[in-house]
């Protein structure tokens, strides 16, 4: 069963941290801080491969963890990058993260960073000055991205089938293809996508037969949604129409709900080249056929072209092919020729936000938010003198201490930061 759709948690790795150490030889008594930094920690990549076909393998495995950053050591050696964890899917997946970005993959080899690792901490020799020669504390490194992602193919065909339910579009495909999607005489046979390959000369369409629509499917009825996302991505659409409905149903009314469907979902399927397939030619009379396809002709006009098909005698399929062949544009998709015309760029991240506001809470406590503040004080161990000491100065220096105090904080009282509370009484 194809799987379109997956939600999955990834954590990018966490920072290594900071190393407080002292160099210790022979005749060296005071050596010196030489306390290495953390590595960064690892990233959570999305890797498009042309080997797979679905989003399965989610199914079995919903939580990704990068690996950390190594931790500095002394002697100023520094922890090793933690390796960034690679995580494969077809083409065509569209990736949405919590905040909103999207990410599209089509081409194999694309890739996206879904999580960025935790930055690496500094070890003591990076705050050792004329006035604090032997530092007795270093940074603890930051923990990396982390988030749900959700996952949805859409399927990267040339062609898409559509039409209503029990139409006749598995028998055209697995006719006119080596695919063989499941065939019977009831609606809704197919309930998941099916891609067929057409041979021509000098190139190949990829088909695919997408399960039968009905009213109110741009809307969700019918699994409508997930049905009309794998036609997005067609540069052409062959719109397969029953002249015999077992249902006794109005073909004229059937062609029309189809196309209002399409045109509800996506502005752009309206604008696709059509082509008619009218199915089951078999089952009427060749008068009748003949005078359906020249209504339909005269309905749809010429830059519409109709093709009598009939599955069960093969009656122009070999036609409908060669109109396939004729009618796809040579050129590949626009997301793929876009992508691949890339340029080498600079990469430019928006920073971290470092605004912040203090909110008052209780008698004699404070709260200060803001992400930038927040990591700030992660970086620190709020139990050791020398860090906090070195922590005030940092707070003063980006206005967290006049903020405080404009909102009536007094020395001594509590202050909570990023989740940490702590008593802070800056000198």
């Amino acid at each position: 069963m194809l799987s379109d759709r997956a939600r999955i948690h990834v954590q990018a790795g966490r920072g290594g941290d900071g190393c407080m150490s002292f160099r210790r030889e022979s005749r060296v008594p005071k050596g010196g801080p030489d306390g290495g930094d953390g590595g960064r920690g690892g990233d959570v990549v999305l890797l498009c491969d042309d080997s797979l076909r679905d989003l399965q393998f989610f199914r079995r495995s919903a939580h990704f963890k990068a690996r950390r950053g190594g931790h500095g050591q002394g002697r100023l050696r520094h922890g090793a990058d933690g390796e960034d964890l690679v995580i494969r899917v077809p083409p065509g997946t569209v990736v949405e993260l919590e905040d909103g970005t999207r990410h599209d993959l089509v081409v194999p080899g694309q890739r996206a960073v879904v999580a960025r690792g935790g930055g690496g901490a500094r070890g003591n020799k990076h705050f050792a000055t004329p006035t604090r020669q032997a530092p007795r504390f270093a940074e603890r490194g930051l923990p990396g991205e982390e988030g749900w992602l959700e996952l949805r193919l859409k399927l990267l065909a040339d062609v898409g089938l559509v039409g209503l339910p029990n139409a006749g579009k598995s028998s055209l495909l697995s006719s006119m293809t080596a695919a063989r999607p499941k065939v019977a005489d009831y609606p809704f046979t197919t309930l998941e996508p099916v891609l067929g390959t057409i041979e021509g000369d000098d190139r190949q369409l990829v088909v695919a037969d997408i399960p039968g629509l009905i009213e109110g499917a741009s809307d969700g009825a019918g699994l409508g949604h997930d049905f009309l996302a794998h036609v997005e991505r067609t540069r052409l659409l062959v719109h397969v129409l029953d002249l015999a409905p077992i249902d006794g149903s109005d073909p004229v009314e059937n062609h029309a709900t189809i196309e209002q469907e399409l045109a509800a979902h996506d502005a752009r399927l309206a604008g696709l080249p059509r082509i008619l397939a009218l199915s089951k030619v078999d089952l009427v009379t060749g008068e009748d056929a003949d005078a359906a396809a020249a209504a339909w002709r005269a309905r749809l006009g010429e830059e519409v072209p109709i093709v009598r098909t009939s599955s069960a005698t093969r009656e122009g399929l070999d036609t409908l092919k060669k109109l396939l062949l004729q009618h796809v544009p040579v050129t590949p998709h626009a997301e793929v020729a876009d992508v691949e015309g890339l340029a080498e760029h600079k990469v430019f991240r928006p920073a971290a936000r470092r605004g912040f506001h203090v909110e008052a809470i209780g008698a004699e406590g404070y709260r200060v938010v803001g992400a930038g503040v927040d990591r700030l004080v992660s970086r620190y161990d709020v139990d050791n003198e020398e860090a906090m000491a070195y922590l005030e100065t940092r707070l003063r220096s980006i206005g967290v201490i006049r903020a405080l105090e404009d909102a009536g904080f007094e020395p001594g009282d509590d202050v909570e930061i990023g989740g940490i509370t702590f008593e802070l009484d800056p000198s």
